[in-house]
Formats: structure tokens, C-alpha cells, sequence
């Protein structure tokens, strides 16, 4: 008798402290990818005109947020994450250790990835190819064989190039950009190489290394989350170019202008149609278990897939974001409304 009076006091505590840890906080709390933190920022200052506090927005970085997100549930934990990538199976294994049970993934529309430089540069256009010729720390050598990347100037890749030094600044590793990077620039220029696409077939994980595995002898440069920072920095040194989505080079094209990639120029409409072929989906995770108990969660998720915010006249697209289609975007609204739960 007297144990199972102490196992109630001590669920009866236990759900006391939990509704005294979610009363603590009344906003909503949001982190990750820099790349859709101004999306989700226009989102918050709507809600908070119409809604009630406007959401604390932080930019992270997507794996960053992912860690902060996955870290468990109570209103010591961010409420949902921005990410420029579709969650890891590591992350939502994390996730599920955790106790973040429930995720709802809302994928909210694309984006491109720049190569950008200051608009007052000469054009240039490059292929997947010289761009990881220009930034990986190993490159084939004359006889196929992996040699330390030689290259200091982009004409030591092709003539036909400018005899300036390669300087590119670019995100960390736990950025969702530079994870996008990789797999649509990286990867493909090194599978261009016969060598490197045998590599791929005989051991992946060794020609991950090699088309991952960027060059630190100044070439590249990792710039942080800061994409203002990378843009400073393209003003003062018209030689050098960023890597970051279209959406912030919309944003600046005052000042900065996107490279042609395999032909094709970064631009709204040749991301929507697919011509421009280095792009992504942006995604927004929600934990579930927070939907009821932080205030205000279930009607921010409702604007972020509302017409006047995700469709095709919307404010979000009039701020760089590339909408989806309506058919997908009609499916993303059900998942928001029922609540539906990611599974991997």
C-alpha cells in the first residue's frame, strides 16, 4: 500500500514539474539552417502581428539545430528546426532516444545553391567539374593517381579561365548548404573523372572521402553561418566567391551575382523548372509532443503552410523561396492539419 502511494505521489510530481517546465515558456522557440531562417522569420513577424508573441527564431545551422532539437522534449528544448536537408537517419534515431517520438516534417518549397561573386566581376561560367577540381584537397593527377590539389589560380584548371587565385568561402560542416554542396557539386564533378566513378563502384565510402573532403590550404574557406559576413567580404575582394542559397542572393543582388553552373544561371524561374540543376528542398521539423502544450504552435504551423505565406502570390516567395507544386504542397498541408508523424 505504502509503495504504491509513493509511486502515485511521484507520477502526480512528475506531471506537475512538466506542466510547471511548459507554462515556463508561452513563445514559441525555433532553430537551425541560416538558409531558412529568413523564411521562417517573415512567418514568425505574421504570426506575432495577428497570433500573439511572435516565435524566437535562431540561426544554427541545420545540424546544429538538429542537436538542440533531438535533445529531448520540455520547454528547455527548441520546438521545431529549420533544415536546408532532409533529416539524417542519425538524427532521427537521435531523435527517438531521446524521447522526441513524434516529428512532423513539413517540407516548405526550394532552393538553389550559388556559386556567387561581387557583381561588379567579370562573368564566368563553370562546370561540377573545375568547381571540385578548384576545392577538393586531393584531385587525379596525370596518371589518374590522387595527388594533393595543385591548383592556384583558376586557369591552372582550364585555359580558358581567369589567371585569378581560387578563393572561395564557404559553410561549415554541420551546415544543411554545405551538405547540399557536396552531394550536387562535389560529388558529380569527382564522378566525372573515370578513375573516381570506378573508385564509387569498388568502395563508396573512400570515394566519399575523396569528393567530400574539402582543401585547406586557403582555397576554401569555411565562412561560419554568417552569410552577411561571406557577402562583406565578396564586396571587398571581387576575385573571391561565396557558396550560399539563391535565396540570400536575391536578397543582395545589389551586390553580388551567381555564377553559371553547367550553362545555367541561378535564377527563380530555372530553379522552379528544374533547368538549373543544383537545388534543394528546405524543411521545417515539428515536435509533435509540443503541439497543445506550447501556445500558439499548431496555428504557426498553419500560417507557414497558409496561401497567403507558401502560395505562389505569397510573401515567402516574394522573398526568394521557390514554392512547390500544388499537388505536393496540398499534401504537406493534410500532414500539418493531421499532425501527421515522419517515419524512417
Amino acid at each position: 500500500m505504502l509503495k504504491r502511494t509513493l509511486l502515485t505521489a511521484t507520477v502526480a510530481l512528475a506531471a506537475i514539474a512538466a506542466a510547471s517546465a511548459a507554462q515556463a515558456r508561452d513563445q514559441i522557440r525555433i532553430v537551425g539552417s541560416s538558409t531558412v531562417y529568413p523564411f521562417t522569420t517573415a512567418v514568425a513577424e505574421q504570426f506575432g502581428k495577428s497570433a500573439g508573441k511572435t516565435p524566437v527564431v535562431e540561426s544554427t545551422g541545420t545540424g546544429g539545430g538538429m542537436k538542440l532539437f533531438c535533445a529531448g522534449v520540455g520547454a528547455e528544448h527548441p520546438d521545431l528546426s529549420n533544415a536546408s536537408r532532409a533529416i539524417k537517419k542519425s538524427e532521427f534515431e537521435m531523435c527517438q532516444n531521446n524521447g522526441v517520438t513524434d516529428i512532423i516534417e513539413i517540407k516548405v518549397g526550394f532552393d538553389g545553391i550559388t556559386f556567387s561573386h561581387s557583381k561588379g566581376a567579370s562573368d564566368i561560367a563553370l562546370t561540377k567539374q573545375q568547381i571540385f577540381l578548384a576545392l577538393a584537397k586531393e584531385v587525379p593527377g596525370a596518371d589518374g593517381k590522387m595527388v594533393p590539389n595543385p591548383n592556384k589560380l583558376w586557369s591552372d584548371i582550364d585555359a580558358s579561365l581567369p589567371a585569378k587565385k581560387i578563393e572561395v568561402l564557404g559553410p561549415p560542416p554541420t551546415s544543411g548548404t554545405r551538405d547540399a554542396f557536396v552531394e550536387l557539386v562535389m560529388r558529380p564533378g569527382a564522378k566525372s573523372f573515370e578513375s573516381l566513378a570506378a573508385l564509387r563502384k569498388d568502395d563508396k565510402k573512400a570515394f566519399r572521402t575523396v569528393s567530400d573532403t574539402m582543401r585547406e590550404d586557403g582555397g576554401f574557406v569555411e565562412a561560419g553561418e554568417n552569410d552577411n559576413l561571406i557577402v562583406q567580404k565578396l564586396e571587398s575582394n571581387p576575385d573571391a566567391f561565396g557558396i550560399f542559397g539563391y535565396s540570400f542572393l536575391e536578397e543582395n543582388q545589389d551586390k553580388i551575382k551567381g555564377a553559371a553552373v553547367e550553362g545555367v544561371k541561378p535564377s527563380f524561374e530555372a530553379i522552379a523548372s528544374g533547368e538549373y540543376k543544383v537545388s534543394r528542398p528546405l524543411f521545417i521539423y515539428a515536435k509533435k509532443q509540443h503541439v497543445g502544450v506550447i501556445p500558439g504552435m499548431q496555428e504557426f504551423m498553419d500560417e507557414f503552410v497558409s496561401d497567403n505565406a507558401m502560395g505562389e502570390d505569397g510573401y515567402l516567395p516574394a522573398k526568394g523561396l521557390i514554392p512547390l507544386p500544388a499537388e505536393e504542397l496540398a499534401k504537406v498541408r493534410d500532414a500539418v492539419k493531421n499532425g501527421t508523424g515522419l517515419a524512417m
